[in-house]
């Protein structure tokens, strides 16, 4: 039995396409996960240092400068604060919180977070801050 060479192929081989693709999917996933880290703020700075309280589950409450407030990256009101933090807390009882509030913003907005975070009773609250 004698294989012709000369003759066209009849079907297209598309594994190695689809690694490329698969490659190609992984690395998009990774760079986008990778550039999602939130607004960039001034930290206040601090003479102490203070122990990370990088658990699963914590949540990240950020303050830019113009008082806009963004939980893990997403901005979101007040109300929309409470509700996705009441909604964590109903899976998860007990998550650390970090505010991360940049050095320009109001006192007053710092505020509305912590008392929003006291009518959820969530008591593991941490303020971020950069050593000096």
């Amino acid at each position: 039995m004698q294989i012709n060479d000369d003759k066209p192929y009849d079907d297209i081989n598309i594994t190695p396409m689809l690694d490329l693709a698969y490659v190609l999917l992984v690395i998009f996933i990774l760079m986008t996960t990778a550039s999602v880290q939130g607004m960039k703020v001034l930290l206040p700075s601090s003479s102490t240092t203070v122990e990370k309280l990088a658990r699963p589950g914590m949540k990240a409450v950020t303050v830019s400068p113009d008082g806009r407030i963004s939980l893990d990256a997403a901005p979101v009101s007040l109300e929309q604060l409470e509700q996705k933090l009441q909604a964590h807390k109903a899976s998860n009882p007990e998550f650390p919180v970090v505010i991360r509030g940049d050095t320009a913003v109001a006192y007053q907005t710092i505020m509305d977070v912590f008392e929003v975070l006291g009518r959820l009773g969530i008591t593991e609250v941490g303020l971020a801050t950069k050593s000096r």
